[in-house]
C-alpha cells in the first residue's frame, strides 16, 4: 500500500486497518493455506484501493485492474483466479458460494468489518471486538459515510454501484 500512499492521503492509516481487520476475519472463520492467506492478503490490499486510485465510488474495476497489474509483476498471474473473485464480489449481498471458499469468506470478513462487528456470521464477538481493538477505526467508516453520502447526491438512482446481489 505503500505505492499508493499519496492517493490515500491521510485516509492511509484507516484502510491500512481496514484490511489488516478483513484479513484477520477471514482468518478466524476458516483455516488457511499459506498460498490462501496470501490470496487474502493481495485481495484485501486492493479490494477498495481504486475509490482513491481512480477517484471513484464505482471502484471494482479499477481495483481488480491494480490487483491483476500486482499479481503480473510479482510473477503470480494465474493467481488472479482466485484473487480477482474475493474483490468482484465482496460487496454480494447473498452468499458467493459455498462457505468455505475464498470469495464467500472474504464477503463475509468485509461485511463483519463494515457492519463494525454488528454482523459476525457466527464468529466469536470477543473475537471480532479483539480484531477491531488491535486494528483501530482510524476514521475509515467515517470516510465510507462521507463517500456514500457524496455519491447519493451525484448518483441519486445509483449510490451503491459496487452492490451486487
Amino acid at each position: 500500500m505503500a505505492r499508493h500512499a499519496d492517493c490515500l492521503g491521510s485516509d492511509l492509516h484507516g484502510y491500512r486497518n481496514h484490511v489488516y481487520r478483513v484479513v484477520n476475519l477471514c482468518c478466524l472463520q476458516a483455516p488457511l493455506t499459506p498460498a490462501q492467506q496470501e490470496q487474502v492478503v493481495i485481495a484485501a490490499a486492493f479490494h477498495d484501493l481504486g475509490i482513491w486510485t481512480a477517484r471513484t465510488f464505482d471502484y471494482l474495476a479499477p481495483s481488480r485492474q491494480l490487483a491483476t497489474a500486482f499479481l503480473a509483476e510479482h510473477g503470480q498471474p494465474a493467481w488472479a483466479h482466485d484473487v480477482l473473485p474475493m474483490i468482484d464480489d465482496h460487496h454480494r449481498i447473498s452468499a458467493t458460494g459455498a462457505p468455505d471458499q475464498l470469495p464467500e469468506i472474504f464477503r463475509r470478513a468485509d461485511c463483519i468489518d463494515v457492519s463494525l462487528g454488528l454482523i459476525t456470521f457466527g464468529l466469536d464477538r470477543a473475537q471480532v471486538r479483539a480484531v477491531r481493538r488491535a486494528f483501530p477505526n482510524a476514521g475509515f467508516h467515517r470516510r465510507l459515510v462521507a463517500l456514500s453520502a457524496k455519491r447519493l447526491l451525484t448518483h441519486p438512482l445509483d449510490p451503491l454501484p459496487m452492490l451486487k446481489r
